[in-house]
C-alpha cells in the first residue's frame, strides 16, 4: 500500500472544515490525523456533525504538537484569522490549502479595500489560486493554495472561456445561495425564522467576492467591473449563479460561443456542460459544476447559468481537488 500523507485540519468545527475532514478520514492518500477547533474543543467530531462519521476529537491548536511531522493542512478560520496560521504552518514546512480569502487576492492594496490590514502580506505572491480548471499546472507540487470563494468558482467557470476570447462587454450576475455559504456562526439574517418563506439580496451593491471574480476574469485577458448581486434562499446547501453577458463582438454566432466552452472544457472530470438550466439538486454532494448556456436573440445577451454544492465545490471537495494536485495523486481520488 502507498504512504499515506499526513494532513490536519485546524477548524474543523465549522460545515467546510467538517466536510473537508470528513473526506481527508476516508481518502486512500491521506492519514488525517488532527482535527481542531475554538469552539467545541473535547467534544467528538462525529458527535457535532454525526453525518460525517469522523470519530477524532477536537482539539485546541498546539502547534508545536500538532504540526510535528505534519505534511499537510486545510486552514478552515475565518479571513484575517487564517493567515497567521499559515504563516506559522509554512515556517515549519507544512503545504496548506487556506479555505479564507486572505490569500486569493494578488494585489493588497485590493485586499485592503475590501477586507482588512493584511496580517501577512508576504505570502501572498506564493499562493496559487485554488481553481484546477484555470491552474491545474501551477497547482501541481505547489505549497500554498488559495482556495476559491464558492461564488467566484461558480461565476468564474461560467464566464472563464468568454473571458478568454475577450467577449465580455457587461456582466451581471444574480447568484443564490443557500445558508450553509454563511458559515456555522451566522447572524440572525441566516437564521430559521428569517430564511424559511423568503428570499434575500445581501451584500449589497458592494460584495467582497466582486474583486476576486474581476481578477480571474483580467487574468483570462478580459478586464472589466462586474455587476454581483447574491441572494439567500431557505436552502442547507447548493448555489446557481445567472449570468447576463453583453458580447464584445455581437456577430459571434450561438455555435461559435457554444464552441468556447466545449474547447474549454473538453476532459474536465467536473465540469458538465448541460442544455437546460440546471437546479442545485443536479449537483448536491458533489464536486460538480453544471454549466448551460442560451442565447437571447431578442436583446442578443448571452446567458449562462452554473449550478455547484457550495460546501462540496465550493469549498471542500475542491480543497481536495487541490490537495491531490499538489501531491500528485489522481485528481479524482476521494472526491467521487
Amino acid at each position: 500500500m502507498a504512504e499515506r500523507h499526513s494532513i490536519a485540519v485546524f477548524g474543523a468545527a465549522g460545515y467546510a472544515g467538517s466536510l473537508a475532514a470528513r473526506l481527508l478520514w476516508r481518502h486512500p492518500g491521506f492519514e488525517l490525523r488532527t482535527v481542531t477547533s475554538r469552539s467545541d474543543v473535547g467534544r467528538r467530531l462525529d458527535d457535532v456533525y454525526p453525518h460525517h462519521r469522523v470519530p477524532l476529537t477536537l482539539e485546541e491548536l498546539d502547534l508545536e504538537r500538532h504540526a510535528d511531522g505534519l505534511e499537510a493542512a486545510v486552514v478552515a478560520y475565518p479571513h484575517g484569522a487564517a493567515a497567521p496560521l499559515v504563516a506559522q504552518l509554512r515556517e515549519r514546512g507544512v503545504r496548506v490549502v487556506d479555505l479564507s480569502a486572505d490569500f486569493r487576492l494578488r494585489d493588497l492594496a485590493t485586499y485592503e479595500e475590501w477586507y482588512r490590514a493584511h496580517p501577512e502580506p508576504g505570502l501572498i505572491e506564493q499562493a496559487v489560486y485554488g481553481l484546477p480548471e484555470l491552474y491545474r499546472a501551477q497547482l501541481a507540487g505547489c505549497e500554498l493554495v488559495a482556495n476559491p470563494g464558492c461564488y467566484p468558482t461558480a461565476t468564474i467557470l461560467a464566464l472563464a472561456p468568454l473571458a478568454s476570447a475577450t467577449l465580455l462587454a457587461d456582466v451581471v450576475v444574480d447568484a443564490k445561495s443557500g445558508v450553509s455559504g454563511a458559515g456555522r456562526g451566522a447572524s440572525d439574517k441566516t437564521h430559521f425564522v428569517s430564511v424559511d418563506e423568503n428570499v434575500n439580496a445581501y451584500g449589497v451593491p458592494r460584495h467582497r467576492h466582486t474583486p476576486e471574480i474581476e481578477q480571474e476574469l483580467a487574468a483570462r485577458g478580459n478586464p472589466l467591473r462586474i455587476t454581483f448581486t447574491p441572494h439567500l434562499l431557505p436552502l442547507d446547501q447548493g448555489e446557481l449563479v445567472s449570468c447576463y453577458v453583453t458580447l464584445s463582438d455581437p456577430q459571434r454566432t450561438t455555435a461559435e460561443i457554444e464552441a468556447l466552452y466545449r474547447d474549454a472544457y473538453a476532459g474536465e472530470p467536473f465540469i458538465e456542460l448541460a442544455t437546460e438550466p440546471a437546479g442545485v439538486r443536479a449537483v448536491r454532494e458533489t464536486n460538480i459544476c453544471r454549466i448551460s448556456l442560451h442565447r437571447d436573440e431578442r436583446t442578443g445577451r448571452v446567458i449562462v447559468f452554473a449550478a455547484i454544492d457550495n460546501l462540496w465545490k465550493g469549498t471542500a471537495s475542491q480543497a481536495l481537488q487541490n490537495l491531490n494536485l499538489m501531491f500528485g495523486l489522481p485528481e479524482s481520488e476521494g472526491i467521487a
